[in-house]
């Protein structure tokens, strides 16, 4: 699976952002996909992921003000992200795995229930 965002760029504390992911090789359906990000001198965390019903879940610090979605027809992937804050500043990766709907999960804290496999090459969201 080959993965390529866009829709990074600054925006004000308080403002919004639409990230995309197009993925292409074989067996998108199939695939959990999520949003992971990675500030300057923090480990990476997961933000979002959504399996191949249409199932979401999202890390705490997000809940009520990202929503992650996917459009099988057009094998993509968003991230909508409203009340965007300066510690939301981060470069953002898509992912993939291949796997059941059990191990697609972002957990509360921000960890995945299950290592993704295939990345993107990050885009960059800056909030100030």
């Amino acid at each position: 699976v080959q993965l390529v965002e866009s829709g990074g760029g600054s925006v004000p504390n308080g403002g919004s952002l639409r990230l995309s992911c197009v993925a292409s090789g074989s067996d998108y359906s199939s695939t959990c996909m999520g949003w992971f990000r990675q500030a300057p001198g923090k480990e990476r965390e997961g933000v979002a992921a959504i399996d191949n019903a249409g199932r979401s879940s999202y890390a705490d610090f997000v809940t009520r003000r990202f929503t992650i979605s996917r459009d099988t027809a057009e094998n993509a992937l968003h991230l909508e992200m409203n009340m965007l804050k300066p510690e939301d500043t981060a470069k953002y990766y898509c992912a993939a795995r291949k796997g059941p709907a059990w191990s697609c999960g972002i957990q509360a804290q921000g960890a995945p229930v299950m290592e993704y496999d295939y990345w993107g090459q990050g885009t960059q969201v800056t909030v100030s």
